[in-house]
This record gives structure tokens, sequence and C-alpha cells, in this order.
């Protein structure tokens, strides 16, 4: 294949793996915890540390992770202490992340905002050896603690007090979940973008919903789906010279209906087969109920 024949195709598609793996990783906790937006919000901060990055030159990825990460923490106690006034410190966090990118790149020798293109809507081209090495590093972490802690996040996900009593440590947890999101978007926003990279945490996760019945298999599915995605969309970017961030989120998208179309006939057969098992005679009331899954669509 002559898509393997360039240095910076190699790169771009080792990096889209690895976003596909990873942001549906995490997104399955922040759907359980119904912050699906949490991963756009935290792009909005990132954008100061990219300008950051440009205005010290320092690399814009490492810069990035150090200050999404404040930012995903700075959330995490927002939401605990904010009460009432907690909308509007996040909407300042996120508009004040958004415009501090803008400024500093601004402020940065040579620097414009054409510089945050490929940051916010993802570029294969401009991927490099040190973007490798780094996203490979954050993959490595949040692969670590998606699947190594996942009964202790799933368990914090789906019910925080009973999480708690059971002798959690809800709050480190919860901080844990929001600092791997943060990394997460640094490791997404060379392929997808960073006003992209929230589809592609929660789309794939969504789409898996569809047809799974277990936590452990909407896990499976949505990685599969998500490093599906990401793989056809770089390499239709690469043929059709198209944006990268906008063909992957379109094929995730379509991924969602094409399950939500087949996920119809499939609880219909499902239902006239437990039909089919219920003795005859017993009133439908007194059937034993299928094993269902949380209100979420993700069992346990």
């Amino acid at each position: 294949m002559d898509i393997l024949d360039y240095a910076f195709m190699q790169r771009a598609l080792l990096a889209a793996v690895l976003v596909g793996i990873t942001a549906p990783a995490v997104g399955i906790y922040l759907v359980q915890r119904r912050q699906a937006l949490m991963g756009d919000g935290i792009g909005h901060v990132a954008m100061t540390g990219v300008g950051l990055g440009f205005l010290l030159s320092a690399s814009p990825v490492w810069m990035a992770t150090a200050v999404s990460v404040l930012g995903a923490v700075t959330m995490e106690l927002i939401r605990w202490y904010g009460r009432t006034r907690g909308d509007i410190a996040l909407a300042m966090l996120f508009y004040g992340g958004m415009a501090g990118g803008v400024m500093f790149i601004n402020l940065a020798p040579g620097g414009s905002n054409a510089n945050l293109t490929s940051y916010l809507f993802g570029s294969l081209s401009t991927v490099s050896e040190s973007d490798v090495t780094a996203i490979c590093l954050l993959a490595g972490f949040v692969v670590l603690v998606t699947v190594g802690l996942r009964r202790q996040l799933f368990a914090v996900s789906q019910d925080e007090e009973f999480a708690r009593v059971t002798g959690l440590p809800v709050r480190a947890l919860n901080l844990l979940t929001a600092v791997t999101a943060a990394v997460t978007v640094t490791v997404a926003m060379r392929v997808v973008g960073l006003l992209l990279v929230s589809a592609l945490m929660v789309v794939p996760v969504a789409a898996a919903q569809q047809l799974s019945r277990s936590f452990a298999a909407t896990f499976a599915l949505a990685v599969a789906i998500g490093v599906t995605v990401t793989i056809g969309g770089t390499v239709t970017s690469y043929y059709q010279d198209v944006p990268p961030g906008a063909t992957i989120v379109l094929l995730t998208i379509a991924a969602f209906i094409a399950l939500s179309l087949l996920a119809a006939p499939l609880a219909r057969r499902r239902a006239r087969a437990l039909a089919a098992d219920q003795p005859a005679g017993d009133p439908a009331e007194c059937a034993i109920p299928a094993t269902r899954g949380t209100s979420d669509g993700v069992g346990v």
C-alpha cells in the first residue's frame, strides 16, 4: 500500500489507532456519569495549553496536557463545591480557555490563528515524531487506568453513594476519571481536533449500547468502533484530501445510525424468543423479565 510509504502517514495511522482505543475507553465512564460533554469543555481549556506551547517555544502537546489536567481538576472541584453558580463558573472556564489559546498564540513570535487550525480540527501531515512519542506515553496511561481500574470506575460511575458505602475512594476516582479524560483530549487533538474529540469519546459508546447488554461487551465494541472509524477516516482523508477530524466524526455518526437500525429487528427477535420460552398458560405479568442493563443501556 502506497499509503504506508510515507513516514507522516505511518505516524498518523499509529496516532489514529491509539485515539480510537483511548477515546471510547474513557468515554464509556463519562456516558455512565452523564458527563458526555466533558470532553468538549476540556478541549476548550486545552486551547490555552496549545497557545502557551507556541508562546514559550515548548511542546504544544505536553503543555496542553498540563493545562487540560488542571482544567479537568478545576471542573471536578466546581462540581463538588460550585452549587447553584457552578454552571456559570464552568462557562467562564471553557470560554476563558478558548480565548486564552487565541491570545497566547497571537502573542507568540510569528504566531497567528492559522497555527491553531491543525489542533482544532486535526491534521495528518503535522503529526511529528515527538507528537507520536507523547501520544504513545499518554495513551498507555489512559489504557492502564481505564482497564486496570474498570470495576472501581464503573461502580463510581453508576452510583457514587453506593460506591462510597462500599469503601471506595469516590473523590479520588472522580478526579482520576477527569484527569484521564483530559489526557485523552490531548491524545486525540492531533488526529480529530480539540473541537471534535468529544464526539469520538461519546458516539462510539452510544453506538455500542445499541447492541450490547453488558459493560464489558459495550467497552469492547465501542473500542472496536473507535479504531475502525479512526483508521477509516485517516485513510479516507489521505486519498480524498478531506479533513481527518470531520471525516472520522461523520463515520462515527454513520456507525451509530447503522447499529441503531440493526438494533430494532434484533430487539424484536429477542422479544419473540422470550415469548416463545414462556410456558403456555402463564399470564404475561408472571413472566420473569430479561436481564436489563442500566438506564444508559449498559449492564454490569
